[in-house]
C-alpha cells in the first residue's frame, strides 16, 4: 500500500540535543533513533520532502534555549544543506510559524510525523495537521516520551503515556505506523535502504 500522494513529508520534530539531557526522566523507545534514522534514509534516497522543526525555547532556563548546546539538532537528525527548518517557540509547529502556507505552496496534503516529545509537541502538532485537513501519520516507534505523574500524584511508564497519547491521535486527527509500515507505503521491501550502522 502507498501513500495517496507521491510527495508525503517527513516532519521531524524537537530532535536536538536538550532531549537527552538525563532531567527528563526515563524514556520509552529505546530504538526510536535507530528508526529515524532509517527513515530519513529512506526518504533522502526516495528524494521526498523532508522539514525539520526546531524549538527556539523563550525560556533562559530550557535546555532548548537559543545559543545553548541542546539547542543544537541531534546528530542522528542533522538536517542537511538542502533540508529546511522551521523554527517554532511553542509547542505546536503550526503557531506563530508559517508551516501551514509552507506546505501548502509545495502541494503536501500528508504528513509523517516523527520526533518528541508524544504527549506533546509531537500530539499538538499532529492534532492542528489533522484539523487543519492535513493527512497525517505518527510513527509509534520512531517517537518517545518519559514517565510523568498524574494531578493525583500517581506516576506512569513511559511507555503508558505514550500510548495513551497515541490513542488520543489515531483515527480522529492522524493514523498510526511503524516504521517497517510507513516504509512499505513508500518503497518495496526489497528497496527499502537499511539503517547506517
Amino acid at each position: 500500500m502507498n501513500f495517496d500522494t507521491t510527495n508525503p513529508m517527513l516532519m521531524l520534530i524537537d530532535l536536538q540535543n536538550a532531549i537527552d539531557d538525563p532531567s527528563w526522566g526515563v524514556r520509552n523507545n529505546p530504538e526510536a533513533e535507530d528508526k529515524i534514522q532509517t527513515l530519513l534514509k529512506n526518504w533522502r534516497a526516495k528524494k521526498l520532502p523532508i522539514l525539520h522543526i526546531k524549538h527556539m525555547s523563550t525560556e533562559p532556563e530550557s535546555k532548548y534555549f537559543p545559543g545553548t548546546v541542546g539547542n543544537d539538532f541531534k546528530q542522528v537528525a542533522m538536517p542537511l544543506d538542502s533540508e529546511d527548518v522551521i523554527e517554532k517557540d511553542t509547542n505546536s509547529a503550526f503557531i506563530r510559524t508559517n508551516l501551514d502556507g509552507y506546505l501548502q505552496e509545495r502541494s503536501i496534503s500528508e504528513v509523517v510525523i516523527v520526533g518528541v516529545i508524544t504527549n506533546n509537541s509531537v500530539e499538538a502538532t499532529a492534532r492542528m495537521s489533522g484539523n487543519l485537513g492535513y493527512k497525517t501519520f505518527v510513527v509509534s516507534d520512531a517517537t518517545y516520551t518519559f514517565d510523568m505523574k498524574d494531578f493525583a500524584g500517581q506516576l506512569h511508564t513511559a511507555e503508558t503515556v505514550h500510548n495513551m497519547s497515541l490513542a488520543n491521535l489515531q483515527g480522529e486527527y492522524a493514523h498510526i505506523l511503524n516504521t517497517e509500515e510507513v516504509l512499505k507505503r513508500i518503497v518495496s521491501g526489497e528497496d527499502q535502504c537499511t539503517k547506517t550502522s
